[in-house]
């Protein structure tokens, strides 16, 4: 019998927005995953703002992600005391799935700053780094001991960021979040300045 194939992919999800539940999808299908696991942050050692409070970020991915099949919301991130970095929840995959083959997801902004991250060749001796590749982008030159393998995903804009300043400004961000996500926002009056 093969190996399992898991897939993780963390992120603030401050909110989750279209881009992270196609990407999401892209990973299972085009790696053939038996599970994906979605991991909201913690304590975001190199987030500089504040963000938003932990039950608000997990209530969110798990309306983003719900009804994808193979994904579920992993929240031991957010129940981790202290930053959160990739290394530890994939040693605890480790230690829990020894039989699994890991990938770890992401985008290639992330892939480009692979080598700043605590860690990173313990990471790539774990895990393979599925990245996604926008169409005609040359591929992120990694060092040769980190396994890579490409997800083709089509651009697209949406930016948490964005999302966050369009809602400020009392904007309707309804095409860039799932709808389940912009009536949770809605009814907890998040991203507001008022």
């Amino acid at each position: 019998m093969s190996a399992t194939r898991l897939g993780m992919f963390g992120g603030a999800f401050d909110p989750p927005h279209r881009a992270h539940v196609v990407l999401v999808g892209a990973a299972v299908a085009q790696l053939a995953l038996d599970e994906l696991r979605v991991f909201p942050t913690g304590d975001a050692w190199h987030k500089a703002r504040a963000l938003t409070p932990a039950a608000d970020r997990l209530a969110m991915a798990r309306l983003a992600f719900e009804g994808l099949p193979a994904v579920t919301v992993d929240d031991r991130e957010l129940r981790r005391s202290g930053p959160t970095y990739t290394i530890d929840t994939l040693r605890e995959l480790r230690a829990e799935r020894a039989d699994a083959e890991l990938f770890l997801v992401m985008g290639e902004d992330q892939a480009s700053a692979f080598t700043t991250w605590r860690d990173w060749r313990a990471i790539a001796a774990m895990a393979t780094l599925a990245v996604a590749r926008r169409p005609g982008a040359a591929a992120q030159v990694l060092p040769p001991e980190v396994r890579t393998a490409a997800l083709e995903f089509e651009p697209m804009r949406d930016s948490a960021t964005d999302i966050r300043a369009r809602l400020t400004r009392g904007q309707d961000v309804s095409q860039l979040v799932p709808a389940a996500v912009a009536g949770y926002i809605d009814r907890h009056c998040l991203y507001r300045t008022t």
